[in-house]
């Protein structure tokens, strides 16, 4: 392994030597939590062993010879979008690469793909939910550009490099604690109809249901724009029903927030009437009264693993799994509750 002359390790050196990646590194480094105690013992012990970790020096890590990389965010950098990117820039800074970003609603209107390989001093992209259609992507691809797509919003040729979470599996789970409480009429709040997470959680929110024997009616599911307002609309909708459900999920936690909202306006309490969940355990899920059963997203995981999967395109390493799907977690908080007892007749 090669060394500096002054004997320290590089970020690289340690993650080889304790056999973990260069995010895994970044992440101790930064003394986060969301690292095993195992792992975080084996990275320390590593940069013992290789006599201490190098600086990174200033003129390398400002440096735009090297290749800065471009990151596009067609939305508002958010309290979800914003700690993805956060975290994408925090692991560049480790590669010492320079980040160029492209974000706000306007970008959705602003052509880039094109001409992205022919932007000087850009080595590459990080796209984050990208509007643009497939065939673009594929396009992009051909012309040997390095690129990674976080949360691709269809589904994508297995040689394009992704990072998206379990949307399947968090859904399944969710709805899965929701009938062990005893629910069987939920109503969901979908995103965007033929938005690839969308449609995961939807097909992992029926395969909970069918392990029970109960399919979904087409009534109790709504889509839409993933925003506190959409949320409160499909939610009263849902409320409204003859036969109301006795539970709601909204697939982002905005969603769920404006149906606890609808919920608060028909006089519903939460979750002693109604049970509502949400997905992505954003900040607002704990600023809700009561606090929000959801679905965590490894969003800052997301943005760390699209960084370490584009360093190695960008060293033109062989990539065996170029699709990556990160683990979702469960956070069962207040706003769930068993499914309410039938009022006695008088």
């Amino acid at each position: 392994m090669a060394r500096r002359s002054d004997g320290r390790a590089t970020v690289r050196d340690i993650a080889a030597s304790a056999g973990v990646s260069i995010a895994t590194v970044s992440r101790v480094l930064n003394d986060s939590e969301d690292v095993a105690p195992g792992t975080r013992d084996l990275v320390l012990a590593a940069i013992e062993r290789l006599g201490g970790l190098a600086p990174v020096p200033r003129a390398r890590r400002n440096r735009v010879a090297e290749g800065a990389v471009y990151v596009h965010c067609p939305y508002v950098l958010s309290d979800y979008f914003g700690l993805i990117v956060s975290s994408v820039a925090e692991t560049l800074d480790l590669h010492g690469r320079r980040l160029v970003l492209n974000a706000g609603e306007a970008a959705q209107n602003k052509p880039v793909l094109s001409g992205l390989p022919l932007l000087g001093g850009v080595a590459g992209a990080i796209m984050l939910l990208p509007p643009e259609p497939g065939e673009q992507l594929v396009a992009l691809r051909g012309t040997g550009f390095p690129f990674v797509v976080i949360d691709p919003r269809t589904t994508l040729p297995r040689d394009i490099a992704a990072v998206s979470a379990a949307h399947f599996t968090g859904a399944r789970r969710l709805t899965q604690h929701l009938v062990e409480l005893g629910h069987r009429r939920i109503g969901v709040i979908a995103g965007p109809d033929n938005w690839l997470a969308a449609d995961a959680r939807r097909a992992g929110h029926a395969a909970a249901l069918t392990e029970v024997g109960v399919l979904t009616p087409p009534s109790l599911i709504r889509s839409g724009e993933p925003t506190a307002d959409e949320g409160f609309r499909a939610a009263s909708e849902l409320l409204d029903l003859p036969d109301r459900p006795t539970a709601l999920i909204g697939f982002n936690d905005k969603m769920a927030v404006g149906a606890m909202a609808a919920a608060a306006r028909r006089g519903l309490r939460v979750p002693e009437d109604l049970s509502v969940a949400g997905f992505d355990d954003i900040d607002l899920a704990r600023a809700t009264k009561p606090m929000l059963t959801t679905v965590r997203q490894p969003l800052g995981e997301m943005g760390r693993m699209a960084v370490t999967l584009l360093m190695r395109l960008l060293e033109r390493h062989q990539l065996e799994a170029l699709h990556v799907e990160l683990a979702t977690e469960l956070i069962v908080r207040a706003s769930t509750g068993p499914v309410p007892t039938p009022a006695s007749p008088a």
